[in-house]
């Protein structure tokens, strides 16, 4: 094993359209094998950017979202997020998905950096923002497939509700970890997994 060495490119050698599933695009790329020269079709799941958004409010709580999650079937507590816009920017998709989905606006923004969340079969990143001194100063307005329960959490109650499994989005969690020290002291429970 050695540390310098780097696997091969694989090179593609054509692309196929697969269904478009509402905010995903599927693809499937035909990819020759570095080595053994064999091609191999291979899922692409096309999507546009995210943004997920650490808001604290003046008095160091968190803003959060309640919300029924599709996927797994269950109400989760997670931060304001969302999809990136054509032709926006991360920024901009924070703010307007932090007034979309709470009401709470800021003026004091810091970026915290992104990841991949899934480079085995998607294309995208995931942006995340802190939100500081986030003030309520309108009305939600959420999109249509969502219903939403905002409300503001200590980082103590963040990390009970990390205990219980209530909240488990694992980007949500990485971008918590920008701001706040979540591990400092907890016991997780093994009942939450299948």
């Amino acid at each position: 094993m050695s540390k310098n060495k780097k696997p091969e490119v694989w090179k593609r050698q054509r692309v196929e359209k697969g269904p478009h599933l509402e905010i995903l695009q599927a693809r499937f790329d035909w990819l020759k094998h570095p080595k053994s020269q064999k091609e191999m079709k291979r899922l692409v799941l096309e999507a546009n950017d995210w943004v997920n958004i650490v808001a604290t409010t003046p008095g160091n709580e968190i803003v959060v979202v309640r919300q029924y999650r599709f996927g797994n079937e269950k109400i989760t507590t997670e931060i304001p997020g969302g999809m990136v816009d054509h032709g926006e920017d991360s920024k901009a998709a924070a703010i307007r998905e932090l007034k979309e989905e709470t009401g709470y606006t800021s003026a004091n923004w810091v970026y915290l950096g992104s990841v991949e969340p899934n480079p085995a079969i998607m294309n995208n990143v995931c942006h995340s923002w802190h939100a500081k001194d986030a003030v309520q100063t309108g009305e939600m307005s959420p999109d249509e497939g969502e219903d939403i329960i905002v409300a503001t959490l200590t980082i103590d109650e963040i990390r009970h509700e990390i205990q219980t499994g209530s909240f488990r989005h694992s980007l949500a969690l990485l971008a918590l970890t920008k701001v706040f020290d979540l591990w400092n002291g907890s016991t997780f429970s093994s009942d939450h997994h299948t």
